[in-house]
């Protein structure tokens, strides 16, 4: 990262808006904004590096096929790294990268705003976080 804390140009991921069109936010929710990439982003921030197994059972309620998807996004926007540790038997953990280490702040806030504005559910049946 440059002296301003902004990643330099040329390492910026390219969005699809641009012009009239740009809008930060709505290009940010592009990369991080799908269901469960802000909740491996966070277990991440807070147990990794970890393996595959070891962030599903951090997660939960997600299956293999969608946290495999979502990691296969992440990585292809350089949030997350792949790295092989093993390879007999093969074993990867995933961590955050440089870019997803600078999320820190914004899933902070996110989790703030949920422990400010929401509680889990006290009954059967209802809705949890």
């Amino acid at each position: 990262m440059g002296e301003t804390g902004k990643i330099p140009e040329n390492e910026c991921l390219a969005a699809w808006c641009a012009g009239d069109d740009w809008c930060a936010v709505t290009c940010t929710m592009d990369v991080i904004g799908k269901k469960w990439h802000p909740v491996i982003v966070h277990r991440l921030l807070h147990h990794g590096p970890l393996r595959f197994n070891d962030l599903s059972d951090e997660i939960g309620a997600i299956t293999n096929k969608m946290l495999s998807q979502s990691l296969e996004d992440l990585e292809a926007t350089n949030v997350v790294d792949r790295e092989i540790v093993s390879e007999k038997p093969v074993a990867v953990e995933y961590s955050l990268t440089e870019r997803g280490q600078s999320l820190k702040p914004v899933i902070e806030s996110l989790e703030e705003w949920g422990k400010t504005h929401l509680h889990p559910a006290e009954r059967a049946g209802e809705p949890t976080c």
